[in-house]
């Protein structure tokens, strides 16, 4: 092999690697469903498309359904962890899927009532979820686990999924803060008989 020729393959190699490292840092990703935690907005084995632009500029509204590393997820800081994760490359960290549901500054709470059925209270105001798989599939709050009522502090989130009978979000491991979101999804788009835009609806 002659030097130009290993010359342009290297040259070739450095430009995707650059490229994948710009688009997926700056404008978005494509994410496989991997569980039934956000049923039925998503199921296992859904491709979609995760717009990470908007966190340079806005913060997650109620509703959105972000991609973000959980708490006990540890980030190591070594220069291949951080390459794996600027291109996807054997990225071996953890990421969830949830929905945003209480916001910095806002009291949480979750109330069971009298029928079996459960509610999700914002500043003691039942919250509209018209998203969820069933109101009355609930786990049993316990003492290990962030049922409320509780005021989040500045820059914390609180995660639900919206299967909440199986999804391992904020009431298991707390709040979540915003340095540790990857970005919104935006658009499901495999397969293609659940195509679906995820609107930016306010709850």
């Amino acid at each position: 092999m002659n030097k130009a020729l290993l010359k342009e393959i290297i040259e070739t190699v450095v430009f995707v690697v650059v490229a994948i490292i710009i688009i997926r840092f700056f404008l978005g990703e494509i994410r496989w469903i991997p569980s039934a935690s956000m049923k039925p907005t998503l199921v296992e084995g859904d491709r979609v498309f995760v717009e990470r632009l908007s966190r340079f500029y806005s913060a997650p509204n109620r509703g959105d359904v972000m991609i973000f590393y959980p708490p006990q997820e540890q980030l190591k800081a070594t220069p291949l962890a951080v390459f794996s994760r600027l291109t996807g490359f054997f990225c071996k960290d953890v990421a969830y899927i949830k929905r945003v549901i209480a916001l910095p500054g806002e009291k949480f709470e979750i109330r069971q009532n009298e029928d079996g059925s459960n509610d999700v209270l914002i500043n003691d105001q039942i919250l509209d979820e018209p998203y969820i798989m069933d109101r009355f599939e609930y786990p049993v709050c316990t003492q290990d686990m962030t049922c409320g009522p509780i005021v989040l502090g500045e820059d914390e989130y609180f995660m639900m999924g919206d299967n909440r009978g199986h999804s391992a979000d904020s009431r298991y491991w707390g709040v979540l803060k915003k340095d540790r979101f990857i970005g919104r999804a935006k658009l499901l788009f495999w397969p293609f008989t659940r195509f679906y835009y995820f609107e930016k609806k306010k709850y």
